[in-house]
């Protein structure tokens, strides 16, 4: 069977990695892509596993009719079985341009949740409004990565028959404990082993919320208790003049590194205590998941299905509550102090819930089965 990625962008994130995983993993299928915009840094990893990847580099501020065509005459050369679309952008050019093609077997993936006012884009709104109408022509099925993903579509008018949730899965092994990794970030950080470490991975953004994450931290320095933090990500670096600002306003400066970009997330995953994440929107965070297959406890906002990643391992308190993740934290750092024996059975168990109920394989064999039995 040929497999048709179309997907906005292969930048680093959450359905750009879903999407390089499946072609990485499954050997059974045949399978094309093409971005809208620019080959970023998926695109370069695509060709080096042998994928075929076209970019029509896309401005994001104005429709290329030159592009349409394009990707209208690359589709019919390619001759697809199946056209799988990634995020609304896709779903909408992709999914349309596929249909003039001749193409019926089109599957929509969605990988948002929550789309609110004053937060998210004004034309992300746009368009999402437009794909509920089209919901009802073009896609075959709505591939949804989270229940909480579907509900948010259906109530603003995606199809409910179309709809399919499919949860995203992980390599367990390329991510693991190793205490030796433990040592050499901390080694680099000049942090000691004895330290509590309090980490988070994401992009600098107001649906992260990392205000709220500072905050919390602020309240466990007022309140006298010991941790180090590291923020690792998109703009989560010393560059970030309003991010330095907000930690020098808090006094915690010297509590905070600030890493940035950095490819190591094993290492970075392995070498804190607690994961943190603060967003008030997700659909299915990958990145709790990573944490959990190294075994590190998570605290997480109850937004999309964190809550359902996380189950009984880990801490879920409400959104822009930071005392209410301080006080989580305050929970787990007094448990690895005081309870050594608890906190291993924590952590072993973080890695069982996640090699139990979301590998790669249980997704791609699902993506397969939804692909074959409306195709």
């Amino acid at each position: 069977m040929q497999v048709l990625h179309i997907i906005t962008g292969l930048k680093r994130g959450g359905a750009e990695t879903l999407l390089y995983r499946i072609c990485q993993f499954d050997k059974e299928y045949n399978h094309t892509v093409i971005s809208l915009t620019g080959m970023q840094d998926y695109g370069k990893m695509l060709n080096q596993i042998n994928v075929s990847v076209y970019a029509l580099n896309f401005s994001s501020s104005k429709i290329n009719f030159f592009g349409l065509f394009k990707l209208y005459k690359l589709i019919r050369e390619i001759k697809p079985d199946v056209v799988q679309t990634w995020m609304s952008h896709a779903d909408l050019i992709g999914g349309v341009i596929a249909r003039f093609a001749g193409i019926k077997n089109i599957f929509w993936g969605v990988q948002h949740t929550n789309l609110i006012k004053g937060e998210s884009k004004r034309a992300t709104m746009m368009i999402v409004k437009l794909n509920a109408l089209l919901s009802y022509l073009v896609p075959k099925k709505i591939i949804y990565c989270a229940e909480k993903s579907r509900e948010i579509q259906e109530l603003i008018g995606f199809k409910k028959t179309k709809g399919v949730v499919i949860q995203n899965g992980y390599d367990i092994n390329s991510f693991y404990q190793d205490n030796s990794l433990t040592e050499s970030f901390r080694n680099e950080l000049d942090i000691s082993l004895d330290e509590f470490v309090i980490g988070h991975v994401g992009s600098y953004d107001p649906l992260k919320d990392q205000k709220t994450l500072i905050k919390s931290l602020a309240y466990l320095d007022q309140n006298s208790f010991n941790f180090i933090a590291v923020l690792v990500g998109m703009n989560l670096d010393n560059g970030n003049n309003a991010l330095v600002r907000l930690l020098k306003e808090n006094g915690l400066i010297e509590r905070v590194h600030l890493l940035g970009i950095r490819k190591d997330i094993l290492a970075v995953m392995n070498g804190i205590d607690l994961f943190m994440l603060s967003s008030i929107s997700e659909a299915f965070p990958n990145v709790l998941n990573e944490a959990m297959a190294c075994g590190t406890p998570c605290i997480t906002t109850d937004v999309g299905d964190a809550g359902l990643i996380v189950g009984k391992t880990g801490w879920v308190v409400k959104p822009k509550d930071p005392k209410g993740l301080a006080n989580a934290s305050i929970q787990a750092l007094k448990e690895k102090q005081s309870n050594n024996e608890s906190w291993r059975q924590r952590k072993d168990a973080c890695r069982q819930r996640i090699v139990e109920n979301f590998t790669f394989e249980k997704m791609i064999k699902k993506y397969k089965e939804v692909w074959v039995a409306n195709g």
